[in-house]
């Protein structure tokens, strides 16, 4: 594809190493009013967007890096908001032990360059083991790995027996999370202790789950108690708190009690919908995964029981999510990545589109929604003066086609290219 051909010119220096770049192509979407703009130009200078316009009108910097994209639309990189990037989808049920426990710190690295390379230049990773996320993030903020920016939960905490807690095997094994809470002052002391070992944002289970053992995605097990000192807590220490809930009364007390985030909120019922609006709560809807789950998750070793909620609930949530969509609920991008293959993260978009989104609408919650439910609106999901030089190219208009997401031709982070036209 010579017409997409990547030209670097002025300077044969790698983009890494450059302190200014110019990039130009066909289009630009403008995430904001769906406008799109014909020949934009940007520059960026040590990772910054500093100038954005017409190429015409925009002045090469001197000793800059020029990238030119011919046949290509730009848009923001963009956001996942909900990210297990030390999982893998290939291994269910109990295969997992048969790997030994830094494996999954391991996998990570690939997964994070995956992610990378699929457009999505923003995580926010909502719950690891053994402080991956952390880990990870302090490796690829060092240049030692590449992966895109990372929003780390490290520990995710529930009730005694919850869906975050380790479930399924007999007491001789005495696997219990580390960080369990069971009542509110307990609930406290974990934001405490887990924002002390480098989480940026606390994530909660507040109702039982799809893969855990023992548990039902309906069932409540965090008190409106609970989850309130844990939100107060957080809040106090400028942490913002995301909350796994499927059930509607967990959905319904975790917007009440003042949680930022309700992540699947699978059984929403008007309540639920209500509550979200009235608190300013976003939903984090990952109404993807299911198509992957159900049609690989018996030979990767997922068990029947947990097929069978996953069944369950799957089109009462995707009901859900148009029935919220259209009630104004904010909504961000938050896929459940590790549940499916990592990379693949942007095949949500186009059900989105099946339950009643419009394209622009799908786009921005990935972009503009997911920047300011992570607190950093203007620095992630816009391009403009003052964002990270973060960018996605497609060979196209993806409001005409928004499967073109899922494979991007171009993906930049802070001004430095991870993947480019052929």
């Amino acid at each position: 594809m010579r017409a997409l051909a990547l030209a670097l010119l002025l300077t044969a220096a790698p983009t890494a190493m450059a302190q200014n770049v110019f990039v130009t192509a066909d289009r630009m979407l403008d995430v904001a009013t769906g406008r799109m703009v014909a020949d934009p130009a940007i520059i960026i200078q040590d990772g910054i967007i500093t100038q954005v316009g017409a190429r015409e009108g925009l002045q090469v910097p001197s000793a800059a890096v020029v990238i030119e994209l011919p046949g290509v639309t730009l848009l923001p990189g963009l956001i996942d908001m909900h990210t297990h990037l030390d999982a893998d989808a290939a291994v269910g049920g109990f295969n997992g032990l048969e790997f030994t426990d830094s494996y999954w710190t391991v996998i990570a690295v690939a997964n994070a360059r995956k992610t990378l390379e699929a457009g999505f230049t923003t995580v926010r990773n909502v719950g690891s083991s053994d402080w991956s996320d952390i880990a990870l993030k302090q490796a690829i903020e060092g240049g030692k790995i590449d992966g895109p920016r990372i929003v780390p939960a490290g520990y995710s905490f529930g009730a005694t027996g919850g869906h975050c807690d380790i479930t399924g095997l007999p007491p001789s094994f005495a696997a219990n999370s580390p960080y369990n809470a069971d009542s509110p002052d307990e609930g406290r002391k974990r934001v405490r202790e887990i924002r002390k070992y480098g989480a940026e944002v606390i994530k909660i289970c507040a109702t039982g789950g799809v893969f855990s053992h023992n548990t039902e995605p309906g069932q409540q097990q965090l008190s409106f108690a609970e989850m309130k000192a844990i939100a107060d807590e957080a809040h106090m220490w400028g942490l913002k708190v995301a909350a796994h809930a499927h059930g509607a009364s967990g959905i319904r007390d975790a917007a009440l009690a003042g949680i930022d985030t309700i992540e699947h909120a699978s059984l929403i019922d008007d309540q639920g919908i209500a509550a979200a609006k009235k608190m300013g709560a976003w939903l984090s809807m990952d109404i993807y995964n299911t198509e992957y789950t159900q049609s690989e998750g018996a030979k990767n070793g997922v068990l029947e029981d947990n097929l069978r909620k996953d069944r369950e609930i799957a089109e009462v949530q995707r009901e859900g999510f148009r029935k919220a969509l259209k009630a104004g609920v904010k909504m961000v991008y938050g896929t459940d990545a590790g549940v499916y293959p990592h990379g693949d993260n942007a095949k949500q978009f186009a059900v989105m589109m099946r339950y009643g989104a419009a394209p622009l609408q799908a786009i921005q919650t990935a972009t503009l929604n997911a920047a300011d439910a992570l607190g950093q609106k203007d620095k992630v999901g816009v391009i403009k003066p003052g964002a990270f030089g973060d960018l996605v190219g497609v060979v196209g208009d993806p409001l005409e086609n928004i499967r073109l997401l899922e494979n991007p031709v171009f993906v930049m982070k802070g001004g430095e290219t991870y993947k480019s036209p052929e």
